[in-house]
């Protein structure tokens, strides 16, 4: 793929430890999926349920495994650094600006809107404004891009308990993931399958589509549309549907190290063409000031 902007968003996944998580096989078994909703309650912080009359029990570690999810780093969005929050308003920004936590999506660049669109639509599964931007919903970008080293085992595991929590506003998800535990217990009986469809596979025909419509947008209107992502990653890259997957290469600490190094020493050019800026202007009022 040759926008640079998008590669290092996939690249910066990879990082992040989502990647066994976004990329799994995009298969479901609904009736199964019905089944274990129905049926399922939270004992001491274990999902237990039953399929097809069959006991089902779904541990924070078996899900850890599962996805090769990180379990160590912070345990809460909450808990990320205010400071790095606050460059990552900078780093994402259209106009350089930090963006606005109660503002939307069209502030940032292309890139990190789909990069908010999939967090949406695969992690926190809200139901809200699709345009908005949420503390939460940037808290999540921040972790990514800043490459802040989070307990994402714990983070969406917690997420899954809301969803079978009764009365929680939490919507409904992880749909792709739950069929792979599912598939995985012996001799379960699942029903039958289904594709995930193929409109929701991220491939480089999609992502290129998103842009082009961004694009457009922009040229319309600072608000103009944001169409809804295709939110499945698969393997090392983006794959499915039709078209090729766009793949990335391997990432080493050294490349996301190098990647921090460049985007502060941006900012830091950035923030002292600032104060030069500041200091023009605060030069030439005194000037005005004395001429009367």
């Amino acid at each position: 793929m040759d926008d640079p902007g998008m590669v290092s968003i996939f690249q910066a996944l990879k990082a992040s430890g989502l990647e066994g998580f976004l990329g799994c096989p995009t298969v479901i078994y609904e009736a199964a999926l019905v089944d274990l909703f129905e049926n399922v309650s939270v004992r001491d912080g274990v999902l237990i349920s039953t399929v097809a009359g069959q006991l089902v029990e779904i541990s924070e570690e078996w899900f850890a495994e599962s996805f090769d999810l990180p379990v160590d780093g912070l345990e809460d969005l909450s808990k990320i650094p205010k400071d790095v929050v606050f460059d990552a308003r900078s780093i994402v920004s259209m106009s350089g600006e930090p963006v606005s936590l109660s503002g939307n999506k069209s502030q940032m660049k292309v890139e990190y809107r789909l990069l908010c669109d999939i967090m949406e639509k695969s992690i926190s599964v809200k139901a809200r404004s699709f345009n908005a931007i949420t503390v939460e919903k940037f808290s999540m970008v921040t972790a990514v891009v800043c490459g802040v080293r989070m307990t994402w085992a714990r983070v969406l595991f917690n997420i899954l308990k809301k969803m079978v929590t009764p009365g929680s506003k939490q919507a409904k998800g992880f749909a792709i993931q739950i069929s792979l535990l599912l598939e995985n217990i012996p001799n379960l009986e699942l029903g039958e399958s289904s594709e995930f469809p193929g409109s929701k596979i991220l491939t480089e025909k999609t992502v290129h589509r998103y842009v082009s419509l961004n694009d457009k947008g922009e040229g319309e209107s600072s608000r103009g549309p944001h169409p809804r992502p295709a939110v499945q990653i698969r393997g090392s890259g983006i794959a499915g549907g039709s078209g090729d997957a766009v793949r990335t290469t391997e990432i080493t600490q050294a490349d996301v190290d190098a990647a921090n190094r460049q985007i502060l020493e941006r900012m830091m050019r950035e923030d002292r063409e600032r104060e030069r800026e500041r200091r023009s202007k605060s030069r030439s009022g005194s000037f005005k000031r004395k001429r009367y």
